[in-house]
């Protein structure tokens, strides 16, 4: 069905005591690895947003790859976060690129990336700024590198973060858990990817602690939450959303992911996504 029928079509306004929150991981939630979206998830958003409900982002993404996703989506929320919570987006037509930052956090990542580099010398690295801007060491080359310098390892040191990767050619991802856990990282917050990359935030920020300070934004009551992601960076945000409203995992996520939500849907081939959605009134 042409996206403009879904919305044409769309049932009337939930009523404001319906109206939910709702907060959408990206990767293997909404778009594949390939970084296509199926037509029955975009449908479905675009359907849950016509019947009132604020549809928002929450990812682990660079603000330069998230805005992309909306824009595919046709979606246009008031906040959106990114990089695990680090940085929160507002919309604002006022200004010359339609938004502006909300809220960002940075945190200077030289002890963490000195500690990192002893156990995987020959790890690849990228620290993004606070103004999105991303540097990057030799052999970064399966990320998104706009807006981006390669640079020597020290040249990454002394610089506010918002948020450091890394990753490593040399281990599988069984192997990469294990050197993480020995590091014993103080004072930041990460979560590993589904390949040998670790993900690094400021200590205490992560997706709940950012989608806390919208929902306070917005006004929203916390039983009218529902949050749904794959992975391991989206435990934080589960706990959060089912303290009193709904946490929802993608059927293709790892056990410790799953036992972290109330409950579960299909995977990202069956479009789970827009069977939750769909189950809004």
């Amino acid at each position: 069905m042409p996206r403009s029928a879904a919305r044409r079509d769309a049932p009337a306004p939930a009523t404001e005591a319906d109206r939910w929150f709702v907060a959408l991981d990206v990767d293997g939630t909404i778009m594949h690895e390939d970084e296509s979206i199926d037509a029955r998830v975009a449908d479905a958003v675009a359907s849950a947003v016509a019947r009132g409900h604020r549809v928002t982002l929450a990812t682990g993404r660079s603000w330069s790859t998230t805005r992309p996703v909306l824009e595919h989506l046709e979606l246009d929320p008031e906040y959106v976060v990114c990089a695990n919570g680090a940085m929160t987006m507002r919309r604002d037509p006022s200004s010359p690129d339609g938004w502006v930052q909300a809220h960002v956090e940075t945190f200077d990542a030289t002890p963490v990336l000195r500690q990192i580099r002893e156990v995987l010398p020959s790890g690849r690295f990228l620290v993004e700024l606070a103004d999105g801007y991303r540097l990057f060491t030799e052999g970064m080359t399966d990320w998104n590198l706009e807006r981006a310098r390669k640079v020597e390892f020290d040249e990454l040191l002394g610089q506010p973060a918002i948020r450091v990767v890394a990753t490593s050619i040399d281990h599988e991802l069984d192997e990469f858990f294990a050197i993480v856990d020995e590091m014993g990282l103080n004072h930041v917050s990460y979560a590993v990817g589904w390949t040998a990359w670790l993900d690094i935030a400021p200590d205490g920020v992560n997706k709940a602690t950012a989608l806390e300070r919208v929902r306070g934004w917005l006004d929203v009551p916390l039983r009218r939450v529902i949050a749904v992601g794959d992975g391991r960076n989206d435990i934080e945000m589960f706990h959060w959303a089912k303290a009193a409203g709904r946490a929802v995992a993608m059927g293709q996520a790892t056990g410790e992911v799953l036992a972290a939500a109330s409950e579960a849907t299909g995977t990202i081939d069956d479009a789970g996504l827009a069977a939750v959605l769909d189950s809004l009134p």
